[in-house]
This record gives structure tokens, sequence and C-alpha cells, in this order.
């Protein structure tokens, strides 16, 4: 059975771009879901309503809706939809949901999708985007992560499978993702951002009258290596048991510096992690337990680009 993906589409008083933005992805990610809620919220108040200038804008606030309702980053089929993409439409459930977001991607002129650390993990404030081989694409999107306004842009490969940016990169479609936080919660502070993030950019391409606040860029890297980006693969725990980080979300740390300690349920044999790079804390595991192989930090080196 087909899947189709809830929405509500909103259209601008001419015609003009067409932008796609996407929360829930993975099924435990709830800024998201709640910011694209609040703008569908904005769009329908009859007191006040948001309107478009020009375009239109899609919006869908929970992708993984059987992931969602398992409670759990993934459906019962236990597929990663961010490694899924483009899908297939007679597939298993995530594979019929890939397939859904894939078309709708390839319909839009522009695309953003929100995500979080989900409920192991928290993402420092920060947007994203593929290298694209395209330089015309590839400069839309640095100003499209510049518009949405949060602390780190990270442009990273362009070569990543599976994704939703891999698809619009395949269509030509200029597209940047968010992350905020994460651990299980919806922090109303990255609720807020990302409606203003979407705002800002809905005003970036023309399509609201609305100023562009105060620039909150502290970090842009840009990192070539085919694998940068791929945040599963980074700082992997030498062993299953209890992380203790040593290291904070957003904190400089220089090669060698200790990361953290992993050790067995009773605190018995401690496995240090020291980082083998120089540059900013962006993904930190907050959930303690961890697996053998599983990421417990990923760090964005600020030194490729000095």
């Amino acid at each position: 059975m087909p899947v189709t993906l809830r929405s509500r589409t909103f259209e601008g008083r001419v015609a003009g771009s067409h932008l796609l933005i996407t929360g829930g992805v993975h099924g435990d990610e709830f800024e998201p879901m709640e910011a694209i809620r609040g703008l569908i919220r904005a769009f329908d108040d009859e007191s006040n309503p948001l309107v478009l200038i020009q375009g239109s804008v899609t919006l869908v606030p929970v992708v993984n809706e059987a992931a969602f309702v398992r409670g759990h980053r993934m459906a019962d089929d236990e597929k990663d939809l961010a490694r899924t993409c483009p899908g297939s439409a007679d597939g298993t459930i995530t594979e019929r949901t890939a397939h859904a977001l894939s078309g709708l991607i390839r319909d839009a002129d522009f695309y953003i999708d929100l995500h979080t650390g989900g409920t192991e993990l928290s993402v420092y404030p920060l947007t994203g985007y593929v290298l694209h081989p395209n330089a015309e694409i590839l400069d839309k999107q640095r100003a499209m992560a510049r518009a949405f306004n949060l602390p780190f842009i990270w442009g990273t490969s362009p070569e990543l499978k599976g994704r939703s940016l891999s698809v619009a990169r395949d269509a030509g479609v200029p597209a940047i993702y968010a992350e905020y936080l994460g651990s299980s919660v919806c922090d109303p502070v990255g609720v807020e951002a990302y409606v203003d993030g979407c705002l800002n950019v809905m005003a970036h391409l023309g399509m609201l009258d609305r100023p562009q606040p105060a620039s909150r860029i502290e970090h842009v890297v840009e990192d070539t290596r085919p694998d940068s980006g791929h945040m599963q693969i980074c700082n992997p725990s030498p062993t299953t048991g209890y992380f203790q980080p040593a290291v904070s979300l957003g904190q400089t740390v220089k090669r060698g510096e200790l990361l953290g300690t992993v050790c067995d349920a009773t605190g018995n044999g401690q496995a240090p992690m020291h980082s083998s790079q120089t540059g900013v804390i962006v993904v930190l595991r907050t959930f303690p337990r961890v697996r053998k192989g599983e990421t417990v930090c990923v760090i964005a080196e600020t030194e490729i680009n000095s």
C-alpha cells in the first residue's frame, strides 16, 4: 500500500518558487514537528494569518509516522529512513515512506529538512548542506543556511547516499538541513529557533516581507572529505557500557583531549576516549548507555579551513 505523507500546502498571492519543509524523518525528533505545526497554525490564524507574497510552501510535520507512533527513531522494519531514500513504492514501510518523501522533494524548488539528535544524542544548533558540484546550487544552499541563522554552518560531502538531501542533490533542488538539540525532549527555544529560521529562509527567497535578524553565526566549516557529515561513524565507542562525557556541546577541543570514558555497568574497566581532531563538539551522546561502535560525539574540524 502506498504511503501518503500528511501535509499542508499554502499558496502565495502570486506564483513563485515552491518550498518544502519537513520534520520527523526520524520518529523521535520533536522540535521539528512542533515547529512545523506552529507554522501551520500561523498560516491558519483567522485573525492575523501569515500570508506569502509569492510562491508556495508545503509543510510536513511528521514524515515517518510509523516511527513516531512507535516512539522510536525507526519504524518496526528497523530501517533508517535517512539511509533509505529514494526508497521503493512496494517495499517495507520505511522504503515506501522514503519513496513518498522523495517524490515531494523532486517536486520542490527549495527544501529544508529539520532534525534533532533524537533520543540518545544532542546536537549543537546548526544548518548544513552538501557541497554540491553545481556551483549555482551550492551558492543557493550557502545563502539558505546563512539566512536560517543558527550558530554553526557545516558544508559536507556530497557523496553520502540514502538521505533526503541525497535526493535533493540528484534532483538539482537547493536544500539544507538543520539540527537543534534532542535528548528526548521538545525544547521550546529550539522550536522558536526553527520557526524563525524557516521564516528567515522564506523571506530570503522573496516569499515573505520580513527583515533578516542580526547574524547568530559563529562558525562556517566546509569539509570536502568523502565521509564528512556521516555522524554515525564518528568517535565510535570501543566497548559496550556507560559513557561519561568529559566535554560539553559546543565546546572547542584539541587533538589528544579527553572526550570521555566508557565503563561497564558497575564502573569497572574504564576506557578513556581521546580526540583525534581539533574542532567544535557538534554532537554529544546524552543517553549514557552506549553500544560498541556507536558514536559518542561528533567533532566538526575547524582547522581544515585555516
